[in-house]
């Protein structure tokens, strides 16, 4: 069980924190998109998605070449609202717009191959 303790310090990274909205808004992603929005290295966008999966705070799945992140479907009520709340207060950042303007995203793709 999520403790808000554990929640709240994993909130308290900037890296960490972006992840996480931009999860709560797009439902899934690669580390290839996380690395394209926030403008940073893939091995730093690694080792904090690893600490959220840890937690159980996101899930991961691998896909051929792609590792895909979405939040644990287990996240306590309480902390969704957290991160919805935050998100409200942060709409159209500079990340979301990096994120959109990103050819070939692989998530997006996967999308379209799930469609019956």
């Amino acid at each position: 069980m999520l403790e808000p303790e554990t929640f709240f310090r994993a909130l308290s990274d900037r890296t960490r924190l972006q992840c996480l909205l931009l999860l709560l808004r797009e439902g899934r992603l690669c580390v290839c998109e996380f690395v394209h929005a926030l403008e940073i290295p893939q091995t730093r966008v690694s080792r904090h998605l690893g600490h959220l999966r840890d937690l159980a705070i996101v899930q991961d799945e691998r896909r051929s070449q792609w590792v895909h992140y979405s939040l644990h479907p287990a996240l306590p009520g309480w902390a969704l609202e957290v991160l919805e709340t935050t998100a409200r207060a942060q709409a159209g950042t500079a990340t979301l717009e990096r994120l959109a303007e990103m050819p070939n995203r692989p998530s997006l793709a996967l999308t379209q191959e799930e469609r019956p």
